[in-house]
């Protein structure tokens, strides 16, 4: 048993150490014009096709939540619990104000995955894959610990898993790649998770009660589509500003 314990805090001590070593700022992406564009057509696979989306949205779905946990916790509220389900739905729980005060963490799920792309895609070009990356391992250590159920254990377990093997067996060079790739990845899957949200009001109202834009309107009472065009700025916004660095890269 001692021995067990010691291997495993060997192998925690050799891991944080690796995570601690991410945090230090590596060369900028320099990518080619062909490299860029099969970056962007693998997005446009995981993201687009419903085979590949029914996994990778799993990913976006886990940034859905953590925008909404973290707007939450900028508010002055308490983060209960994170339910995440294997058909992409999902539900946050906290405590504290209601009313408008809620507005804030309600409307900051969908942008989410965008704004961090869109951070991924800047890491990339200026050099700071590695600390984006160690930061992704915490956070998503962080997350289990209020994820509320086995699915969503599950996929928080995947991220998790996924981020401390980079952290330990990953180059810096292939770091920078995958950073931006995961980027773009963020960017389209905001994309096209806000143009399923627009379905759910244009299409398929027998939905509305998954909506974010829809619990906005009834708790402020601002119209949905008011709240649609918000999740849309931000998500254009992020966008631009992911193809800003892409052509900083360029010039």
């Amino acid at each position: 048993m001692n021995t067990a314990a010691g291997t495993f805090q060997d192998v925690a001590a050799r891991w944080w150490g690796k995570v601690l070593a991410g945090f230090e700022r590596g060369e900028p992406l320099d990518p080619s014009p062909l490299v860029l564009a099969a970056i962007a057509a693998a997005a446009v696979a995981v993201s687009v096709p419903r085979g590949s989306w029914r996994y990778f949205g799993l990913f976006v779905t886990v940034g859905h939540e953590l925008g909404h946990a973290f707007a939450a916790l900028m508010a002055g509220q308490v983060v209960k619990g994170i339910h995440l389900r294997f058909d992409h739905s999902w539900a946050m729980h906290s405590l504290g104000r209601g009313g408008a005060g809620a507005a804030w963490p309600g409307f900051w799920g969908y942008p989410a995955p965008a704004v961090v792309g869109a951070a991924l895609v800047w890491a990339a070009y200026g050099g700071w894959s590695g600390p984006a990356l160690s930061a992704s391992a915490l956070l998503f250590l962080a997350t289990l610990l209020f994820t509320r159920n086995w699915q969503g254990i599950v996929i928080a377990l995947a991220c998790t898993a996924a981020a401390v093997l980079l952290v330990w067996y990953a180059t810096p060079v292939f770091l920078a790649y995958f950073t931006l790739a995961v980027g773009v990845a963020l960017l389209v899957g905001a994309v096209r998770d806000w143009f399923k949200v627009y379905g759910v009001h244009t299409r398929r109202r027998q939905a509305l009660a998954s909506s974010d834009a829809y619990i906005l309107s009834r708790r402020t009472g601002v119209p949905s589509a008011v709240w649609l065009g918000g999740f849309a700025a931000v998500i254009a916004a992020s966008c631009l500003a992911g193809a800003g660095a892409v052509a900083a890269g360029f010039a």
